[in-house]
């Protein structure tokens, strides 16, 4: 039996309240249990460089760029990759390989992260260490940013981690969007004279850069939360690190690595890092809002002017 029309509006209002009471109670949360920290320690603990409990000295700025500098590595390859791999599983790779290949992919979002980061440690570490890190040296060594031991665990492999977890995501999102493309659109420019690699950079990915740029952010929001897997890789050091080989950690890390042992003061500041995590979550999300706002308004108006 069909709902009247006031019962559903009403069935559909109490459960939106419900999951915003949800979220407020979960930021209400995190900002009580963070006040002590602040209270105690003011603000400026985020933006100090050492984390000392025993010494009192809670600075979270290694772990807030820990926390940046892996998600960058990971998005720089996963956005190109990714992209290229949608493309080719939307318009290149044949009909009867679309689906088992694209399977596959998806089935690397199920692997559990634990399970990533003891291949990273275990399998990966050594290579980086022996092959990989060696050579970024000597192509990129006059950059400065790979001085230092060669140590395998670090930034590098713990960029490399995030980068195969959240491929699963850029990938599958992209290739969804990419197919919705009208395809009067596509055979119209191929009708044109246009080649498959013009076809495809000017037309497919124009018309599907908002998707994609909704993709990019649930990737961005994936890599700036994963925990347990880069925190087995990436050396969990509470100093700034000065080389992107060199050991360094996260907020996640750092919260998952002390949230156990943890006390007064000390728990506190992890759940001010928690707050810190959420506010740079949101932010990255609110600009790419802005962002997919500003490409559709621009879209719109070349549409217009066209």
């Amino acid at each position: 039996m069909a709902l009247p029309n006031g019962a559903y509006r009403g069935l559909l209002a109490t459960v939106a309240a419900v999951f915003v009471g949800l979220v407020l109670w979960f930021v209400i949360s995190l900002i009580v249990q963070a006040k002590p920290a602040f209270s105690t320690l003011g603000f400026s603990w985020i933006v100090q460089k050492t984390w000392d409990p025993t010494h009192g000295k809670f600075g979270l700025l290694p772990f807030i760029l820990g926390t940046i500098e892996t998600t960058a590595i990971a998005l720089v390859l996963a956005v190109p990759i990714g992209l290229g791999t949608a493309l080719a599983l939307a318009y290149l790779v044949p009909h009867r390989l679309r689906a088992s290949l694209g399977t596959a992919v998806e089935l690397l979002a199920a692997v559990p992260s634990v399970v990533y980061g003891l291949w990273g440690l275990i399998v990966l570490a050594p290579l980086c260490r022996e092959y990989l890190e060696p050579f970024l040296t000597s192509v990129f060594g006059w950059t400065g940013l790979f001085n230092g031991p060669d140590q395998g665990v670090g930034l590098v492999l713990a960029g490399i981690i995030l980068f195969v977890m959240v491929l699963p995501t850029m990938v599958a999102i992209s290739r969804d969007v990419l197919a919705v493309v009208p395809n009067d659109q596509v055979e119209g420019a191929m009708a044109l004279g246009a080649t498959r690699w013009q076809v495809l950079r000017k037309v497919v990915v124009p018309g599907a850069r908002t998707g994609l740029l909704g993709g990019l952010t649930l990737a961005t929001g994936r890599a700036l939360g994963e925990t347990v897997a880069v925190a087995l890789v990436i050396g969990n050091s509470p100093y700034i690190a000065h080389s992107i080989k060199s050991p360094a950690a996260t907020l996640p890390s750092l919260i998952v690595n002390n949230f156990g042992e943890a006390t007064g003061t000390e728990l506190s500041a992890l759940f001010g890092a928690g707050l810190v995590l959420l506010v740079i979550g949101v932010g990255v999300n609110a600009m790419a809002r802005a962002l997919v706002r500003s490409t559709a308004r621009g879209g719109a108006a070349s549409v217009a002017v066209a």
